[in-house]
């Protein structure tokens, strides 16, 4: 067996697939056996843990990222992961929430964004965001979630309007930066894993 194959199987057994599991993109990795595989491993099992974001704030921004990108594989692993971490079912609902919602937001702004007209911003949006109002995760970690979802959909808009919440709700830098960071590597290893 190969190094490639060997970590392939380590990756996919910590996600809780069967080490033989095999779809395209896995296939081309192996074929071409692609030294990104020890990448991808590493860059995955470094979304747990966080300096400044707790295990269940982690694995909440993470399967928020795996709802919003529609990958079971990577959803299923988060809500086993955020419940192990003692996350409730209305967090987790929150956060399955939170991504349905910031896609509403992230179209809708990022097109009045796009088109810089005024009269766009004057029409009333009519579409409800109670789930924005008093979150049960809390408005801080809510606002969090929210950005990196928004960076994931690219609405320049969203990510500077939920990160200038975050800071004035008394988070740091370093917080956005791993709920980011957090999002991008969910996305990345979902081209791989689903």
């Amino acid at each position: 067996m190969s190094e490639i194959t060997e970590t392939i199987q380590e990756l996919l057994t910590v996600v809780g697939l069967d080490a033989d599991y095999r779809n395209d993109s896995i296939g081309l990795l192996e074929k071409g056996n692609s030294r990104y595989v020890r990448d991808l491993k590493l860059n995955f099992t470094s979304t747990l843990t966080s300096a400044h974001l707790s295990e269940k704030e982690c694995a909440l921004v993470a399967l928020s990222i795996a709802v919003n990108n529609n990958n079971k594989v990577l959803t299923e692993f988060f809500e086993k992961q955020s419940l192990t971490k003692d996350a409730t079912a209305e967090e987790i609902a929150e956060a399955a929430g939170c991504a349905s919602l910031l896609a509403l937001n992230n179209v809708f702004y990022r097109f009045r964004h796009f088109t810089g007209k005024e009269k766009y911003t004057q029409i009333p949006a009519r579409v409800r965001m109670q789930l924005m109002s008093s979150p049960v995760t809390g408005k801080e970690f809510f606002e969090l979630m929210s950005l990196a979802v928004s960076a994931v959909n690219g609405c320049e808009m969203c990510v500077n309007a939920h990160e200038k919440s975050i800071l004035a709700l008394g988070a740091t830098e370093e917080r956005v930066f791993d709920a980011v960071r957090i999002a991008s590597i969910v996305t990345s290893a979902g081209k791989v894993i689903y």
